[in-house]
């Protein structure tokens, strides 16, 4: 059965008329949007990094803060989305700067729960890089909780993965919680 096929199944066991003017081409629009929802399954990081990478003599930690994401909470099949903040320390090796928020869309863009996303994330940049560390923090706002179940509008979930040196080193960890810090309080 098609997506469009199942989305008027679905529509029927609602209770609605999928032939009437406001829901007709509802299967159709549906099908679309998930397919450009859950495109980040039909991406690799290697795909979206490309030749995005650059041998370079710097040891200072890069970060590439407030990066907008939508995903989809995979229990609910609604929305989450948020900022990442996502940093690294070279070690001889730097990515192009528009290339992290091209991995972060990788994964954003299939069915998610933020504790994995965070983690891919990072191991993603890890994995191209081989950084001497990285720290990724996901901030969200998740409509299954909004919405529906405990329905708490204001609540907002924090995930972060350290790796190497972000995790062994406390100053290096307090650099970068600092600054992610300091940019919450700006947004809050």
């Amino acid at each position: 059965m098609s997506v469009p096929e199942l989305v008027r199944e679905l529509l029927t066991r609602l209770g609605e008329d999928p032939q009437r003017e406001g829901l007709a081409r509802t299967p159709e629009r549906v099908a679309r949007s998930l397919t450009e929802l859950t495109a980040g399954y039909a991406q690799t990081v290697a795909e979206v990094v490309g030749q995005g990478v650059f041998h370079e003599d710097c040891s200072e930690m890069v970060m590439v803060k407030d990066i907008e994401f939508y995903s989809l909470c995979e229990h609910h099949l609604l929305p989450f989305y948020g900022r990442v903040h996502v940093a690294y320390i070279p070690d001889g090796r730097i990515i192009g700067l528009s290339k992290i928020p091209r991995i972060v869309d990788v994964f954003a863009r299939r069915l998610q729960v933020q504790e994995r996303f965070t983690q891919q994330i990072a191991q993603a940049l890890e994995g191209v890089l081989t950084p001497k560390g990285v720290g990724v923090v996901a901030h969200a706002s998740h409509l299954c909780m909004m919405m529906r179940g405990v329905q708490k509008q204001n609540s907002a979930a924090m995930t972060s993965c350290l790796l190497g040196c972000f995790r062994s080193d406390p100053k290096t960890r307090n650099e970068f919680l600092g600054l992610v810090r300091s940019f919450t309080r700006q947004q809050g």
